[in-house]
C-alpha cells in the first residue's frame, strides 16, 4: 500500500493536518534524537509508517504530504517517535473516546481522524451580544440532559442542549457557557470518572461522548441551532502548565473561526492574557477569565468592543454572607452590587459548578462528600452557607419557606447587581447536589441536574424567570457604564445613591444589614426611570426611607421576595417610609401619579359646567 503514495517533504509553519486534492499534509514538532513519522490506518486495519525527513524540516517542525494514487486508504492517524505511539494534540476528530466513563486498565488508544467534507454553516455568525445585556448560563453537557427527567431524546450530549432550547428562552438566558466540551479521557483510578473535564485534553476536537453522531457536526449543529435563537455559545478551557502560550492562542482561535463560538472561559497555567486580548481574530470574542492585567492590555485607550470579562471579586462567598446575616457587610454589598469598569465586564455568581448548589447553600452548613472517596477531605471547607434551621433536606414547612425565601434573595442580588449574571444550570429551579461541594466524579444522580419539579421548583422557576425578564426590561440594571453617584444629566438626581432610615443616609455601620438603592437612567427629568431596591437581611423588620420623587411621579412596589407571590400588581406607595420585612429584598419603580390626571379630569368637568 505504501508504494502508491506519493510522498513529499516541505517545510511547515505551523503544526497541523490540512485536507489535500488527493490526501494530506502533516505537520508537527518532533525529537530529532528520535525516529519519527506518520503512522496511517486504514479500515481494514492495517498500518503504513512514513518517516520523516531532514528536507521537510523548519526548525522544530517537520512536514509531509501524503497523496494517494485515486482515493485515500486511510482514515485515522498518529505519529510515532522510536516505539512511542503519539496522538496528535492538534487533531481535530479524535477516535477512541466515544464512550463515556469506559475503559480498561485506564488506558485507551487513541486516533487522530482524518476527514474531508465540508460543513454547511447556513450564513451562521457570531451573534456579538453586548456584554452588558449578557446573562450566561453555566451547563455541563453530560450532567445537563443525563437524568431521566430531563425528557430529551438525546441524553448527555450536545443533541440535547438543541433539544433544551425552548426552556432556555423560556428562561430568558441569552449566553450558554459549557464545561470543557474538547476532547479529553475522563477515566481515572479507582473506576472514576472526571465529569468536569479539567485536565490535558485533545484542545482541537470535541468530545466524542457527547454527541450522538460525529463530534464536530453535532458541535456546530448545536451552535447554529442556539445561535438561530440568539443564544450564543461560550466555553471553558484549562490548561495545564505543560500547553505553550503560543498554543492556547491557536485553540482559542480555531474554536472561534471552526466552530464559530462565541466566547470563552479560561483557567489554569501560563495563559497569555494580554496576547490573548491583543489577538485580531478575538476582539470581538468575550474573554472570560479571573483577572486581567487591563493596564498592560489598553494603556489608557478604552477597546472598541467591551468584550473581556473577569469575576467580580468575591461577589459569590461575600453575598453568601450577607445572605446569611452576617455582620459589616453593607459596604461590600454596595461595592459588589454597583461593580462596571469601563474597560472590563465583570461577572457575578452566587453559585457555580464547584462549591455548593444554590439549594445547597441553604440546606447545608457542612459539605458531604463522602461518596468521593477521599474520606471527606475534598473540596473546599468554606462554604458560607446557612442550612435554614435543618441540615439536608426537611419537610417542615417554615423551613422550606425560608429557603425559598433565601434562594429568591440570593437572585435578587445576582439579577439587580450591575454587570454580567452567571446563572449555573439547575440553581433556578433548585437542583440539589444533595451537600456535595465537589461532585467532580460523580456521574451520577448526585451530579445529574433532576428536572422533575415540584411546587417549590416551581415557584423558584418562575421567579428568575420574571426577574430576568424585569432586568431586560429595565436599561438602569444593566448599564453600559458605571453608575455615577453624582447628577451626570442635570436631571436632578444622581444615577446611583444609597439610603437608610432616612433618605440619602445610608446606614454602613458595623452593625447594619439593610440599605436602599435608588437607580436613575438620568433622561431629562420627565421621561426619567427610578428604581429603588430595599435590602434587609437582618431577622428583624426594619424601615427605610423612600426618597422623594419629581412632581407626577410615584412609587409602586414590583416585587417583595417576602411574598408567596413575588411579583404582584400593588397600590401605589403613599407614605415615605416602608417598611422591609426580615430577610427580604424589595424593588420599586416610580409610576406615573394617576391621581393627578384624575384632578385634571375633575377639574375640566366642573369648568365646563
Amino acid at each position: 500500500m505504501k508504494d502508491k503514495l506519493k510522498i513529499t517533504y516541505y517545510k511547515p509553519d505551523k503544526q497541523g493536518v490540512t485536507c489535500l486534492a488527493g490526501g494530506y499534509s502533516f505537520a508537527t514538532e518532533a525529537d530529532h534524537n528520535k525516529k519519527c513519522g506518520v503512522l496511517l490506518y486504514a479500515n481494514d486495519g492495517s498500518e503504513v509508517r512514513i518517516p520523516f525527513s531532514e528536507n521537510g524540516k523548519q526548525g522544530t517542525l517537520y512536514g509531509v504530504r501524503i497523496e494517494g494514487d485515486g482515493e485515500f486508504p486511510f482514515v485515522k492517524y498518529n505519529y510515532y517517535a522510536d516505539r512511542e505511539v503519539i496522538t496528535d494534540a492538534y487533531a481535530t476528530l479524535v477516535d477512541g473516546l466515544q464512550d463515556f466513563g469506559e475503559h480498561e486498565d485506564n488506558k485507551r488508544r487513541t486516533y487522530g481522524v482524518l476527514k474531508q467534507d465540508v460543513y454547511d454553516w447556513e450564513d451562521d455568525e457570531a451573534l456579538v451580544h453586548p456584554v452588558n445585556e449578557t446573562i450566561i448560563y453555566g451547563i455541563n453537557v453530560r450532567m445537563f440532559t443525563m437524568h431521566p427527567s430531563s425528557g430529551v431524546k438525546n441524553k448527555g450530549c450536545f443533541e440535547g442542549i438543541v433539544e433544551k432550547i425552548p426552556y432556555l428562552k423560556e428562561l430568558g438566558i441569552t449566553a450558554v457557557e459549557l464545561m470543557p466540551a474538547y476532547e479529553y479521557d475522563e477515566c481515572m483510578s479507582n473506576n472514576r470518572v472526571n465529569c468536569w473535564g479539567f485536565q490535558e485534553g485533545f484542545y482541537f476536537a470535541p468530545k466524542a461522548s457527547y454527541s450522538k453522531n460525529r463530534a464536530d457536526i453535532s458541535f456546530k449543529n448545536m451552535v447554529k441551532e442556539l445561535h438561530k435563537n440568539d443564544i450564543e455559545v461560550m466555553m471553558q478551557f484549562y490548561f495545564p502548565p505543560t500547553c505553550k502560550p503560543s498554543y492556547i492562542v491557536d485553540v482559542l482561535k480555531y474554536w472561534v473561526i471552526e466552530y464559530h463560538i462565541d466566547g470563552m472561559r479560561l483557567s489554569g497555567f501560563n495563559i497569555p492574557l494580554s496576547l490573548i486580548a491583543g489577538e485580531p481574530v478575538l476582539k470581538r470574542t468575550k474573554i472570560r477569565c479571573t483577572y486581567f492585567p487591563l493596564e498592560e492590555i489598553y494603556a489608557d485607550k478604552p477597546p472598541v468592543y467591551r468584550n473581556l470579562l473577569s469575576d467580580n471579586g468575591d461577589f459569590k462567598n461575600e453575598m453568601r454572607r450577607y445572605l446569611k446575616g452576617d455582620d459589616n457587610l453593607i459596604n461590600q454589598l454596595i461595592q459588589y452590587q454597583s461593580n462596571n469598569p469601563d474597560m472590563c465586564g465583570v461577572v457575578n455568581s452566587i453559585a457555580d459548578y464547584d462549591g455548593f448548589s444554590l439549594y445547597d447553600t441553604v440546606s447545608y452548613e457542612r459539605k458531604h462528600n463522602e461518596t468521593n472517596g477521599e474520606d471527606n477531605r475534598d473540596g473546599t471547607n468554606y462554604n458560607y452557607s446557612w442550612n435554614c434551621g435543618v441540615e439536608g433536606e426537611s419537610r417542615k414547612k417554615t423551613v422550606l419557606e425560608l429557603r425559598k425565601k433565601q434562594i429568591k434573595n440570593a437572585f435578587s442580588f445576582l439579577l439587580l447587581s450591575q454587570g454580567v449574571p452567571y446563572i449555573f444550570s439547575g440553581d433556578e429551579f433548585a437542583n440539589t447536589r444533595n451537600g456535595n461541594n465537589n461532585c467532580y466524579c460523580q456521574d451520577n444522580e448526585t451530579g445529574y441536574i433532576k428536572w422533575k419539579m415540584n411546587q417549590f421548583s416551581k415557584d423558584i422557576f418562575a421567579f428568575v424567570r420574571e426577574l430576568i425578564r424585569l432586568r431586560k426590561h429595565y436599561g438602569i440594571l444593566h448599564a453600559r457604564e458605571k453608575l455615577q453617584s453624582i447628577d451626570v444629566s442635570g436631571c436632578g438626581y444622581p444615577e446611583i445613591s444609597y439610603h437608610g432610615i432616612e433618605a440619602w443616609r445610608p446606614d454602613c455601620s458595623y452593625s447594619s444589614r439593610t440599605t436602599g438603592i435608588m437607580l436613575c437612567d438620568s433622561k431629562e427629568l420627565e421621561e426619567a426611570e427610578f428604581l429603588y431596591i430595599a435590602y434587609n437581611m437582618h431577622w428583624e423588620k426594619h424601615e427605610l426611607a423612600l426618597p422623594k420623587l419629581p412632581k407626577g411621579k410615584v412609587w409602586s412596589l414590583l416585587m417583595c421576595t417576602a411574598d408567596t407571590d413575588s411579583f404582584l400588581e400593588t397600590s401605589v406607595i403613599t407614605k415615605q417610609n416602608i417598611v422591609v420585612q426580615e430577610r427580604s429584598v424589595s424593588l420599586y419603580c416610580a409610576k406615573a401619579d394617576e391621581s393627578l390626571y384624575d384632578k385634571k379630569s375633575t377639574k375640566k368637568k366642573s369648568m365646563k359646567a
